[in-house]
């Protein structure tokens, strides 16, 4: 088991092409929603535990080697928003083709050769962690931080914090990360028996609206 591996999949300068995503936080900034450090730290913690939470667990399910196309179609089932759709499918895609780069193995191939329109990143990121030997409970880990990691670098361009600021943020959100790794891998455990159902369904309708709105401006810095 590599765990070192972990650091290059989380690391920001993977190119899996997040720096061109804020995962909502444009559309909020915005809208006036998140203005500081304070509102920017609430806005990722309820990120962490909506659609962050979801991709881990998809994430580690992924990793244990469940059937991936069944995972792309419970990712689907949990993204109401087709924007939402959009944008995950965009990265996985490019998270693929980094991932079949760094560790090359024949289940990204498969799933690629499946999936040529691109899967959900969260499907992806939980085959590239299998691929790159790590556990289940580490691709939820990627996941999780992933999901706050590009909405906090997004603020510092867009709202101009201090990025000492910004990075307190990710350290003071650290136990909730541990607490949807943990949630996310305990039920990815369960999956083999009791299919996608066991994995988690939190829902965030407020990101899926402001995603939707946020496709249709004609001036964004962000893709979403």
């Amino acid at each position: 088991m590599n765990r070192a591996a972990l650091l290059v999949l989380a690391d920001g300068r993977f190119p899996a092409g997040g720096h061109a995503h804020s995962g909502g936080a444009e559309e909020a900034i915005t809208a006036g929603r998140v203005r500081d450090v304070a509102d920017l730290r609430e806005f990722c913690r309820g990120r962490l535990h909506t659609s962050g939470l979801v991709a881990a667990g998809l994430a580690a399910a992924a990793a244990t080697g469940y059937d991936p196309l069944l995972l792309d179609e419970a990712a689907d089932a949990r993204t109401a928003a087709p924007a939402l759709r959009r944008t995950s499918r965009r990265l996985g895609r490019q998270l693929l083709r980094a991932a079949r780069a760094t560790w090359p193995c024949a289940e990204l191939d498969d799933l690629a050769a499946t999936r040529p329109g691109g899967a959900h990143q969260s499907v992806v990121l939980g085959l590239t962690a299998r691929g790159a030997g790590l556990l289940p409970v580490d691709a939820a880990y990627a996941a999780a931080y992933e999901s706050i990691s590009g909405p906090v670098a997004a603020a510092v361009r867009l709202l101009r914090l201090d990025p000492f600021d910004a990075t307190a943020v990710l350290a003071h959100l650290a136990a909730d990360i541990d607490h949807v790794a943990a949630q996310a891998a305990e039920a990815a455990q369960h999956v083999h028996t009791d299919g996608v159902a066991a994995l988690p369904a939190a829902s965030a309708p407020l990101l899926d609206l402001t995603a939707e709105q946020h496709a249709t401006r004609p001036a964004r810095l962000f893709a979403s």
